[in-house]
């Protein structure tokens, strides 16, 4: 697999982080460089991370993972669009509660929903025998700068609108859930 298919591949992979990073965005109340890095670095760790880890286990779990991991990412991506969505509806919320959104307990499920299916990527590296360390590398810079940007938009979007922002932006969570789990069923 040479660069130019890598570098597609993982503009490709970034798409899902992409669009959850500007829903984070969303929920900010300013978005300096700081937050952004931190946004771009969960995801482009996960998206870097589960290539290498499907690569390493590549036959041994691979069946059993991936015939569940479109459930796993709709019912995460479900559950906190779906709180984004409730929150949308507070009558008071502060900037100081709209940070929390970088803590871990809301990104890293974030994280991990939209790279399961970089696990199943890193499946197919080992069978291609891709030289894993510069192909999981170039995934998460790219996964990183792009999810950065993302988080950007979707702040300019969010200090417009608000809560119509914050609740768009939780239907769209919900609405990536439901793409990952009707694509799989369709496929099969």
């Amino acid at each position: 697999m040479g660069f130019g298919e890598l570098f597609i591949l993982a503009i490709g992979l970034s798409m899902d982080a992409f669009a959850v990073s500007i829903c984070a965005g969303l929920g900010m109340t300013r978005v300096g460089f700081k937050n952004a890095l931190v946004v771009g670095l969960y995801f482009g760790v996960f998206q870097a991370g589960m290539p290498l880890i499907g690569y390493f286990t590549a036959t041994l779990f691979a069946d059993r993972v991936a015939q569940y991991s479109h459930w796993i990412a709709f019912a995460l991506l479900c559950f906190l669009g779906g709180k984004m969505m409730m929150d949308s509806f507070k009558k008071e919320q502060n900037a100081q509660s709209r940070e929390h959104s970088l803590k871990p307990s809301s990104m890293l499920p974030l994280a991990v929903a939209t790279s399961i299916d970089a696990f199943a990527v890193g499946v197919s590296f080992a069978f291609l025998q891709v030289n894993i360390a510069p192909a999981v590398s170039l995934i998460g810079v790219i996964t990183l700068v792009i999810s950065m940007v993302g988080v950007k938009i979707g702040n300019i979007f969010g200090v417009k609108f608000k809560a119509k922002a914050q609740f768009a932006g939780g239907v769209i969570l919900v609405a990536i859930g439901l793409h990952i789990l009707l694509g799989a069923i369709f496929s099969q």
